[in-house]
């Protein structure tokens, strides 16, 4: 169990993410357009993971990421909640989120395989704030659970992790 913040109170998670060297849980999630988003083999991957759509501090960082997305050759980005498909698919077209795959985690084992499914507080059932960086390999390249989820993961190290 790792504990992250939710407004200054602490919040658990259900297990710890993976490592950094550690062989990323392999996953099924549910595009927007409720196509199966995978983790997939060669490509990097950067996992956003985050409460929900509807928050600023998650629309920042889908944002953010959909931004940085243009510049990261061969790799896939993921925004991953627990948010209806629908929802997601709302916020991307609203938002112009098109260089992300958004991908809900609703009938899925990612929150509890990647360690970030919150167990308690306010937004219990939920994921944590998170970013996981895969390797082509599947090997973890960086892995930070957001010490308080109102604020932003740190993209820098996100990206740096990817040279």
């Amino acid at each position: 169990m790792a504990t992250t913040a939710l407004g200054g109170t602490p919040v658990h998670t259900v297990g710890e993410l993976p490592a950094v060297g550690a062989t990323a849980p392999a996953f099924t999630l549910t595009g927007s357009d409720f196509s199966e988003v995978t983790l997939a083999p060669g490509t990097r991957t950067v996992l956003n993971i985050f409460p929900s759509v509807d928050t600023g501090v998650c629309a920042a960082s889908v944002k953010k990421f959909n931004e940085l997305a243009a510049s990261l050759d061969d790799t896939q980005v993921v925004c991953v909640s627990a948010d209806l498909p629908f929802a997601q698919a709302r916020f991307c077209g609203a938002e112009g989120i098109d260089k992300v795959t958004a991908a809900s985690a609703f009938k899925s084992s990612f929150g509890t395989d990647y360690g970030v499914a919150l167990i308690d507080g306010k937004f219990e059932g939920l994921l944590a704030r998170a970013v996981v960086v895969v390797g082509s390999d599947g090997t973890v390249l960086h892995s930070q659970l957001v010490p308080e989820i109102g604020t932003e993961p740190d993209y820098d190290a996100a990206v740096a992790s990817l040279s």
